[in-house]
């Protein structure tokens, strides 16, 4: 069987997390880049990484290398998707995977073009406790999708120069925990919703610090997404049905749901592992390559459709 070798480009607290936990019997870790090739050899030697590449060309040159890892600031995800495509590697990117539809397209094409894989390192879709509850909605017990709720609100250091605010650096609320928030609604939903309202409040900087936005779709199902970075709020979302209703406590790594029912008793749902989240996303990467799984990348494309959307909509009410 082929052990598929990966390679990360970015020393972030997300690519620390990657290569602290990385488990994986189909493939391991192999290389890793970044700016500052001092700060790459460190990086190596604690997580036994064989090669510290001074840059991504040459870790991209690398034929050993099969499959790319991105974890760098949002603004430039498309350089290194694209570069890394062009490369012929497969590619795993981090949230949000792109800052436009018009961006993904463009990688989806090449992506196309060199019969390779990419797709967002969204942990919600790769949890194995929302496949165990897409199961039990399709059984029907639970009657129509009627709405969602996703709430998401995070205290940042209101620092104009860090990448929470940075127009720059891809900063803003939407582009960080705003992905998380509109892939659980996406992920229950049937069909493809679109923006109905959008209302947002900017930082100093101009970037989005919070937000309250309503989706629908053609079968009707509606969801409510609100984002703040200056207030914590409970990661609590909520799925309504005709016959009862789930909630999802900390929902962008969830194993744990309760299913109400309309007569008053409770359904407890606990499968996967919290703490093997990123595990996940490595697990499903190597079934979309080998084809036994065909992966998240449509529910991504929806997303960053509704995110292109609600940009939209806070242009036209300035």
């Amino acid at each position: 069987m082929k052990k598929y070798r990966w390679g990360i480009i970015g020393l972030g607290d997300i690519a620390t997390q990657f290569a602290a936990g990385f488990a994986s019997d189909a493939s391991e870790l192999y290389g890793v880049c970044a700016r500052r090739y001092s700060k790459v050899q460190a990086f190596a030697e604690r997580f036994s990484i064989p090669q510290a590449y001074e840059s991504a060309e040459a870790m991209l040159a690398d034929p050993s290398i099969d499959i790319v890892y991105i974890a760098v600031p949002n603004d430039i995800h498309h350089h290194y998707i694209m570069a890394a495509l062009a490369a012929g590697k497969h590619v795993l990117c981090e949230k949000a995977i792109t800052t436009s539809g018009d961006e993904l397209a463009e990688e989806l094409a090449l992506a196309k073009e060199k019969g390779l894989v990419l797709e967002e390192a969204m942990t919600i879709y790769n949890m194995p406790l929302y496949h165990r509850l897409k199961e039990i909605v399709a059984s029907g017990k639970l009657g129509k999708l009627k709405m969602i709720q996703s709430p998401f609100g995070s205290y940042k250091d209101p620092d104009p120069q860090n990448r929470f605010f940075n127009p720059d650096l891809g900063g803003g609320a939407l582009l960080d925990i705003g992905t998380y928030a509109v892939s659980f609604a996406r992920f229950f939903m049937s069909e493809s919703p679109k923006v109905e309202f959008s209302s947002m409040k900017p930082f100093e900087t101009g970037v989005d610090e919070q937000s309250v936005t309503i989706l629908r779709n053609p079968a009707d199902e509606m969801a409510s997404v609100t984002l703040t970075f200056q207030a914590k709020m409970p990661k609590t979302g909520i799925v309504a049905f005709e016959e009862g209703y789930i909630t999802v406590e900390e929902y962008p790594r969830a194993d744990k749901a309760t299913i109400h029912y309309r007569d008053g008793s409770n359904e407890f749902i606990e499968t996967g592992d919290t703490t093997q989240a990123l595990n996940y996303e490595i697990a499903n990467m190597i079934k979309t390559i080998e084809g036994t799984s065909k992966g998240s990348i449509h529910l991504t494309s929806d997303v960053i459709a509704v995110l292109d959307q609600m940009q939209q909509f806070w242009k036209q009410t300035k």
